[in-house]
């Protein structure tokens, strides 16, 4: 009878149904091209891509930041505390042991209701040693889908951290241009005003030798003074751009070290790719469906509530007066039992919980559609912000030379005597503007191929996540890789 009941239990284990819906990834409608493709762009999605910039500084930050950073640390230790979990809900698929034992002694009353005989020791001594086991028999599913949901929770905490990851390379990358940009506008700046302090000292001696007006004095200080007056807005945003890297740095603010000017800088290759492969690349949209994985799995072990529950517990283990004789065969004892427990009456309260998890799914579904469509729009945003910007820059480009050449020769115009110094002032003031404008716009224009690199997602986050180089972060990813790794 005793092995019938177990066969029973363990056929009913290994067969036995899951309650609630099986994952199936939703349908969503991709688009077969981007609106907006680059003719010259090239598979390079998985590659390093920061490394084009060819600046080793810009590469060392990174690799300090991929290393110091704490939002990074926090991911990491958030994946272990997933890792944690996962293996706590599992564990309830196995059966539970343990082992105990007491020794004790006890004295009852001699004057109470009934008598103690002669015989009777008092106190007794007593000793026991047991094994005592239990185990929930799943034949609902309910422990594989909590197990199946915690699984994919942890799938989800793994590509939020390769996300933070993403965003970290990208800021890094998008903060040290804007730094140098703000460098060449600085240096554009102290240029400008530094010519325009020769010609005021120059102008003051006209001035008072009586040569030309106190109206023409105070043009050339105003331009002057307007070049002076860029300088200090530009230090300023320097110095906080300076503070934002080094907070990505993991560090107190500072100064950050440079390496290449901005017009030294290669511009990233635009990558290729097609609008169906971010679902496999970005890692929001990966997430995304892990946490629908998990909600739907949520289903299912809500479903299950309203089935019996059936565990098979068992004790065995020896009790005994003398410890002498405490393992000996007339000490023995043991005891088996299949409780099995049912809902009859709650009141609504599985149904509540069913109805909840139904409507988290939905919300999960929902969230996983969106972010597919925010990743389409990035990539048409960072793929026509490119395209535009390089248009822009190429005749931002033309007019500064052209301007150049106005402005070269309105003073020479001016030194022989053919024109005002208004047709120089008016000159240099457009090409200090066109300077300044094709500086942001060559930013903008590094922006757009980051933001692209981020839109698009790739293996180049994996390729990241692998330069964390210290020997402590080392041993540290690679036996967080291996738990998580093992449960693909």
């Amino acid at each position: 009878m005793r092995k019938t009941v177990v066969y029973s239990l363990l056929t009913m284990v290994l067969f036995g149904c899951m309650i609630g819906p099986d994952y199936r990834r939703p349908a969503v409608e991709t688009p077969a091209s981007w609106r907006f493709e680059e003719k010259e762009a090239r598979e390079i999605g998985n590659t390093v891509w920061w490394e084009q910039f060819g600046d080793p500084v810009l590469n060392e930050l990174i690799q300090a930041a991929l290393v110091e950073n704490k939002d990074i640390m926090i991911a990491t230790a958030r994946v272990e505390e997933f890792v944690g979990r996962y293996s706590t809900t599992r564990a309830v698929l196995f059966p539970q042991a343990g082992a105990g034992g007491i020794a004790g002694s006890s004295r009852v009353t001699e004057n109470g209701p009934t008598p103690l005989t002669s015989a009777t020791e008092n106190p007794a001594d007593s000793y026991s040693a047991f094994l005592n086991a239990n185990w929930e028999i799943d034949f609902w599913g309910k422990l594989r889908r909590a197990t199946e949901a915690s699984r994919a929770d942890l799938l989800s905490q793994k590509e939020i951290r390769r996300g933070v990851i993403l965003t970290l390379v990208t800021s890094m990358a998008s903060a040290y241009v804007n730094l140098r940009n703000l460098d060449k506008q600085l240096e554009i700046a102290r240029r400008t005003a530094q010519s325009r302090k020769e010609s005021y000292d120059l102008f003051q001696l006209r001035f008072r030798g009586g040569v030309i007006s106190e109206l023409e004095l105070s043009q050339v200080k105003s331009e002057y003074e307007q070049a002076l007056s860029t300088i200090p807005f530009l230090e300023k945003a320097t110095a906080q751009q300076e503070n934002a890297l080094s907070i990505l740095l993991g560090r107190n603010p500072g100064p950050i070290p440079r390496g290449k000017k901005i017009d030294d800088l290669v511009l990233p290759a635009v990558p290729a790719g097609l609008p169906s492969e971010l679902l496999a690349k970005r890692p929001d949209i990966r997430q995304a469906e892990q946490t629908l994985i998990a909600a739907n799995a949520r289903i299912g072990v809500a479903r299950s509530l309203y089935f019996p529950t059936i565990s098979l517990t068992g004790t065995f283990g020896f009790a005994s007066t003398d410890l002498s004789t405490l393992f000996q065969g007339p000490s023995r004892i043991w005891s088996w039992a299949v409780p099995l427990n049912m809902p009859i009456f709650t009141g609504g309260a599985i149904g509540g919980q069913v109805k909840s998890a139904e409507a988290l799914q939905r919300q999960a579904l929902l969230r996983y559609q969106q972010s597919i469509q925010i990743a389409f729009r990035e990539v048409e945003d960072a793929l026509i912000d490119q395209k535009r910007s390089r248009e822009e820059l190429e005749i931002q480009t033309r007019q500064v030379e052209s301007l150049s050449t106005y402005a070269r020769f309105a003073r020479l115009r001016f030194d022989n005597g053919y024109t005002s110094y208004i047709e120089v002032l008016d000159a240099e003031r457009s090409l200090f503007n066109s300077e300044l404008a094709r500086a942001q716009t060559k930013g903008v224009l590094f922006q757009a191929l980051v933001n692209l690199y981020k839109a698009i997602g790739g293996g180049w986050v994996i390729e990241a996540d692998n330069k964390i180089a210290s020997d402590q972060d080392k041993k540290h990813t690679s036996h967080l890789n291996r738990g998580t790794d093992n449960i693909h």
